[in-house]
């Protein structure tokens, strides 16, 4: 069973469903409540709409890189921060980034679970051997606060005609990829979401369903706003903040700007080689420490 929450605050070409007869204009403060979502949880907020949302994922118990985007964000004054999973697993400092993001929570950001979060409870069965290894360690490393915290993370939050995911939209539990226009597609025909944001692939890219029923895809460049056209719906994939795998090691955040429709995608040098040194001391695997310098 997978919880949702509500807030109220060109390339590759794929055929795609046909639209939604009710879809909600993204950025209204109406809330619209999602069909079929059995055994769901819902959470009250205020009624006034954050404008500029600081938007992360994969974190991946890197410290230094999480630092960096942090402070890169804050820089840029967002009025919430959302975060969409995997905040342990694969680096070397869990304890300190789960610390960080639960006292973020405190103060008002949204935090959701990823696949290595729910590893940390529900074991490691279909994880490679690297990973897993870090799930195990990992698992020593925190309290039972930090543990009790993952397990009870949302699966998705809903806000605004926006639906966060880590995964996909259209089974948020079994964990799928949006790697490509065909993805997306599935995860697009799953919801009524205006806009949907997700994690997990650790490569940055948009998705957008056209007017004529098609759903497009390119790379963002980092530093560019790419406009969200509101006649389209979106799907956004935010990279990683802490294991890039687009062979830019430079960590990986995006910013949604509410008021004007805008997102734009942010790419943050941080100190790999302390990040590294972290995962050495820990005794994981060195291809988790070398890949961080190859962006892979």
């Amino acid at each position: 069973m997978w919880a949702i929450a509500r807030v109220g605050v060109d390339g590759n070409v794929a055929p795609a469903p046909a639209a939604c007869d009710d879809l909600p204009t993204w950025g209204d403060e109406h809330n619209r409540q999602s069909p079929g979502r059995a055994g769901a949880t819902r959470r009250s907020a205020a009624r006034e709409a954050a404008i500029r949302i600081a938007l992360m994922s994969d974190i991946h118990a890197n410290r230094e890189a999480f630092t960096a985007c942090l402070a890169h964000a804050q820089a840029l004054a967002p009025d919430r921060f959302v975060f969409l999973g995997d905040y342990v697993g694969y680096g070397g400092d869990p304890g300190w980034v789960v610390e960080t993001l639960m006292a973020m929570v405190e103060r008002g950001a949204i935090a959701l679970r990823g696949n290595h979060d729910a590893a940390i409870a529900d074991g490691t069965n279909h994880m490679n051997d690297s990973a897993a290894a870090a799930i195990d360690w990992t698992r020593a490393q925190l309290g039972a606060p930090a543990r009790e915290f993952l397990a009870r993370l949302p699966m998705t939050v809903e806000e605004d005609g926006r639906l966060y995911v880590h995964g996909e939209g259209s089974a948020p539990e079994r964990w799928r990829y949006v790697e490509d226009a065909a993805d997306a597609w599935r995860s697009l025909g799953a919801t009524q979401a205006a806009v949907t944001v997700v994690g997990h692939v650790h490569v940055p890219a948009v998705y957008g369903l056209t007017a004529t029923n098609k759903v497009t895809s390119f790379r963002p460049t980092g530093g560019v706003a790419v406009p969200l056209l509101r006649q389209r719906r979106w799907l956004a994939v935010l990279g990683s903040v802490g294991q890039p795998r687009d062979r830019d090691p430079a960590a990986s955040y995006a910013m949604l700007d509410v008021a004007r429709a805008e997102l734009t995608f942010h790419r943050v040098p941080y100190d790999i080689e302390a990040a590294a040194a972290r995962i050495r001391a820990a005794g994981l695997p060195e291809s988790l420490a070398a890949r961080l310098f190859a962006g892979r």
